[in-house]
């Protein structure tokens, strides 16, 4: 099996298995582990990393959204005698309303996939009905509420569908943007495509891209609005993780020190829809930044001033949980690590069962928690719902 074949298997990019298999990365997380098991056919994960006792895996260890389907034929759609809503396309003012209430609502919500995924069909065919009934500045304005449909689409579907599907969602976002020729409009989906490239190896790409985003946007800062400097700030936290992740803390921490200064000229209290950048979230990536750069001291460090509640977000929050939980993993501290990782999944259930880093660590704390903890280990593995046997 070639390299690139393989990597596509995972969802991932052949340099980042090529750095896998020099030994430039860390071991991969269990999640990509059982991926890798997967595509090769491997029954037990000590094939892979050689350890010397045996670790079984389930081939069904990728885990599918329900509403996957009904996402697929929507965006699908049909090319020839397209349905019409039996009460009409609507307006782009009526549509714009329900998919703002549709991001409140994967913020809001503790099962935020299950419940934004139930609205996605609906929105994907009602919005691809008033393309084609409008014409002008109207169907500008429709694309870009179309853009913003198919970017919570991947939210939604991210590790959790067939890479196909979300690289389908991912171009239409484009294209969408694109057409509406609105640059915000642009710069949101420069964020959500890099989250793809970032997530499936190619760090590279998706710095490029939020960069290239970033440089378009910087010219209209002072006069643009709240939610312009706000994407601004967003592409930049996005530009300090990834480059975290290839661990130059000098970019890093440059982007974020942009992203910072931007957040503090915000009104307080300011999130932005998409991406909830304001203080509290850009507070949030300092700790990500430092786990990602394998610093944990310094991730912790910086969560002592934080306050969970300053981020509008019940996904967000939860995945600053797992965060602190690496740091704490980073340290071998295993009850810390699983003290965090039992508040993430209190706090938002879907963020652990359906994120990769986060099902990954609670796999390892599984296989390598001891005495107590084991019991403790076994019953948030249960919860999640891997399919991990000791």
């Amino acid at each position: 099996m070639t390299r690139p074949v393989l990597a596509g298997l995972v969802g991932r990019g052949p340099s980042w298995l090529k750095k896998i298999e020099r030994g430039e990365r860390e071991t991969p997380s269990y999640e990509l582990l059982s991926r890798l098991a997967g595509a090769l056919n491997l029954a037990d994960l000590s094939l892979l990393t050689g350890g010397p006792t045996s670790v079984p895996i389930s081939a069904g260890s990728r885990v599918m959204v329900p509403y996957v389907s009904d996402v697929r034929d929507a965006v699908r759609g049909r090319l020839f005698g397209q349905e019409q809503p039996e009460e009409g396309p609507g307006s782009v003012d009526i549509l714009a309303g329900r998919v703002s209430g549709a991001w409140q609502l994967w913020h809001a919500s503790r099962f935020q996939r299950s419940e934004v995924g139930n609205l996605l069909p609906d929105l994907i065919r009602d919005a691809q009905a008033l393309t084609r009934v409008l014409d002008g500045t109207e169907r500008r304005r429709v694309l870009a509420v179309l853009a913003s449909i198919y970017q919570l689409a991947q939210q939604a579907m991210a590790y959790s569908c067939e890479p196909e599907l979300y690289w389908v969602i991912a171009d239409r976002a484009r294209s969408a943007a694109q057409d509406a020729d609105d640059p915000l409009s642009l710069a949101g989906v420069a964020w959500s495509y890099a989250n793809g490239l970032r997530e499936t190896g190619y760090t590279s790409e998706a710095i490029g891209t939020v960069r290239e985003a970033a440089d378009e946007l910087r010219p209209r800062l002072e006069q643009g609005s709240d939610d312009l400097r706000g994407m601004y700030g967003a592409l930049n936290l996005h530009a300090a993780v990834s480059f975290a992740r290839e661990g130059h803390d000098g970019d890093a921490w440059r982007h974020w020190d942009e992203a910072n200064a931007v957040a503090r000229r915000l009104p307080r209290g300011y999130a932005h829809a998409w991406t909830v950048f304001g203080q509290g979230n850009t507070d949030f990536h300092a700790i990500s930044i430092g786990v990602d750069l394998r610093t944990p001291g310094a991730a912790l460090q910086k969560a002592e001033d934080i306050d969970l509640s300053e981020v509008p977000s019940v996904e967000r929050r939860a995945r600053v949980l797992v965060e602190l939980a690496r740091a704490h993993h980073q340290r071998s501290d295993k009850a810390g690590a699983l003290h965090y990782m039992n508040r993430a999944q209190i706090a938002s259930p879907e963020t652990v069962r359906y994120t990769p880093s986060a099902r990954g660590l609670v796999g390892e704390l599984f296989l390598q928690a001891k005495g107590p903890l084991k019991a403790d280990a076994a019953a948030l593995v249960e919860a999640v719902g891997l399919p991990l046997v000791s």
